[in-house]
C-alpha cells in the first residue's frame, strides 16, 4: 500500500467515557464539603494535597508522594456550581506524554439531592489512549467512591 503521508486525526477518535454512581446518605452540602475541601479530599483521594481555589478558570493541582517520589496532576476549574456541579480538566504526568491540551482528560461531579440522601454522578472523559498494560481504572473509581461515601456518612460530624 502506497503512504500518502496522511495520518490519523486524533480528534476523531472517540473520547473515552466512565461514569459512576454512588448514593451518600446525606445532604448534598455535606457531600460538595468532601468534594471541595482540601482536608477532606485528601481523605478519600489517595493522600492528594489538593490546591484551587475553585475559581472557574483557576488551576487545580492535586499533589501527592508515593515511594518517596513526588506526583502532581494539574489543570484548570471548568465549572463550579456549589452543592450541584464540579468540573476540571487534569494532565496525569507520564514520561512518554507530552503536557498538551489533547492529554488533558475531565473529571465532573454531579450531585442530586432526595429526602436527604445525595445522589453523586463522577464522570471520567478521556481522549487518551491507554498504555497497553494499563486497565481502565475502573475499579480504582469504585474504591475511591466507597471511601468518600465511608467518609462522608461515619466520619465527618
Amino acid at each position: 500500500m502506497e503512504d500518502r503521508g496522511v495520518t490519523p486525526d486524533k480528534s476523531l477518535e472517540p473520547m473515552k467515557t466512565t461514569d459512576s454512581t454512588v448514593k451518600i446518605l446525606a445532604p448534598a452540602k455535606k457531600v460538595w464539603l468532601a468534594l471541595t475541601s482540601p482536608g477532606l479530599v485528601k481523605q478519600w483521594q489517595y493522600g492528594s494535597d489538593l490546591q484551587t481555589t475553585w475559581e472557574v478558570g483557576s488551576s487545580i493541582v492535586f499533589r501527592n508522594e508515593w515511594n518517596g517520589q513526588v506526583f502532581e496532576q494539574k489543570g484548570t476549574v471548568l465549572e463550579f456550581s456549589p452543592e450541584s456541579r464540579l468540573k476540571y480538566s487534569l494532565f496525569f504526568p507520564r514520561p512518554e506524554v507530552q503536557d498538551i491540551p489533547e492529554n488533558y482528560f475531565f473529571m465532573t461531579y454531579e450531585l442530586t439531592e432526595s429526602g436527604g440522601t445525595t445522589s453523586l454522578l463522577v464522570r471520567q472523559e478521556d481522549p487518551r489512549g491507554s498504555p497497553p498494560d494499563e486497565s481502565s481504572g475502573g475499579e480504582d473509581g469504585l474504591d475511591v467512591l466507597s471511601t468518600l461515601k465511608e467518609l462522608v456518612e461515619v466520619k465527618m460530624p
